[in-house]
């Protein structure tokens, strides 16, 4: 029998008629991602209802409304925690939803933090070093080159060819414009120069498991040596995915293990992604978690794994379904 299922979203549309801009909206989806999860949920029996982003949701939650599961894809606007607003409503009203909980969201949207847990893991992951102030540069202990980044950014936003700093004199100024810019601390790690992967990881706990990876060519017209904001923007025509295959490839093998360990110590849920690089020696390093990829049938990563692999776009929403289902329960007095 099939369930109501609520969708909640950032529509990048409303808040770029708010006065918001491209880049504030990134991470926001299209009115073509909505429809097309309404519609494989449709397609799979179940009954679809739009609730659009946090406010609308606790508006919709005070007027008594109310949803067998919640399909939720809202990344939230301010502050490190916008990532588990929506998760945390629903939590306070006992509704279930998909992806994972809100500790998991604000600690992953934390790359510094995040880090952290996967080292003391004991996960193969980079040097770094999360930057504050001079002090936090004075005690980095790594050589240049160095990659500057937000601490607790998306879709590559902040990144560029810009982010390589190979004359440490340079390095605190570059500190101060990322903090400057986007108000948060600045993320220094060493440059990693070999082979980036996107690792698809399906499923919650001892039931997940790697969906596939896609190895990240970026083609001459791209901006050089970083999988950053303008090419993800303009995947289709700055991007190559290929897919590389782990029995195939010890390199993709590691990839794929390192993935799912740091999927299952960080307690993420039900689908997800995971960006693997190398370094020069060519050993795969965690690089970070997306606990809430993107799902554009053709656009975002996650189903671009899928695609190559063949497997249809409303199988992928399937499997999310059926993992979020596992935490359906009665509820509380």
């Amino acid at each position: 029998m099939g369930m109501t299922i609520g969708l909640t979203y950032d529509l990048r549309s409303e808040y770029l008629a708010m006065g918001y801009s491209e880049l504030e909206t990134a991470e926001f989806d299209r009115e073509d991602t909505v429809v097309s999860i309404e519609n494989a949920l449709s397609a799979l029996g179940h009954r679809t209802k739009r609730i659009g982003h946090a406010k609308q949701l606790a508006s919709a939650l005070v007027k008594g409304k109310r949803w067998d599961l919640v399909f939720n894809i809202a990344e939230g606007l301010h502050g490190i925690g916008r990532e588990a607003q929506v998760p945390s409503l629903l939590d306070l009203y006992e509704i279930p939803y998909t992806f994972s909980d809100p500790m998991v969201m604000s600690l992953t949207l934390h790359k510094g933090m995040t880090k952290r847990v996967i080292r003391d893991a004991g996960i193969p992951t980079s040097d770094f070093q999360v930057v504050e102030t001079d002090a936090d540069i004075d005690a980095i202990d790594f050589d240049p080159p160095y990659f500057v980044k937000p601490v607790a950014e998306g879709t590559g936003k902040g990144t560029s060819p810009d982010s390589i700093i190979n004359d440490p004199s340079k390095l605190k100024a570059a500190c101060r414009r990322w903090i400057e810019e986007y108000r948060q601390p600045a993320l220094v790690e060493p440059y990693l120069s070999g082979r980036e992967f996107t690792v698809g990881i399906l499923g919650t706990g001892q039931a997940a498991q790697a969906l596939g990876t896609v190895e990240v060519h970026l083609n001459e017209t791209a901006e050089p040596g970083v999988y950053s904001y303008i090419n993800k923007e303009k995947c289709e025509e700055l991007v190559i995915y290929r897919l590389a295959r782990a029995l195939e490839d010890p390199t993709v093998a590691q990839a794929e293990a390192i993935s799912l360990a740091a999927w299952r110590v960080l307690g993420c849920r039900d689908a997800g992604r995971i960006d693997i690089r190398c370094n020069a020696n060519g050993k795969p390093l965690f690089m970070e978690v997306n606990p809430l990829a993107g799902i554009h049938p053709e656009h975002s990563d996650l189903p671009i794994i899928c695609n190559q692999l063949g497997i249809p776009y409303v199988t992928l929403i399937e499997k999310i379904i059926e993992s979020a289902s596992m935490r359906i329960r009665s509820k509380s007095p």
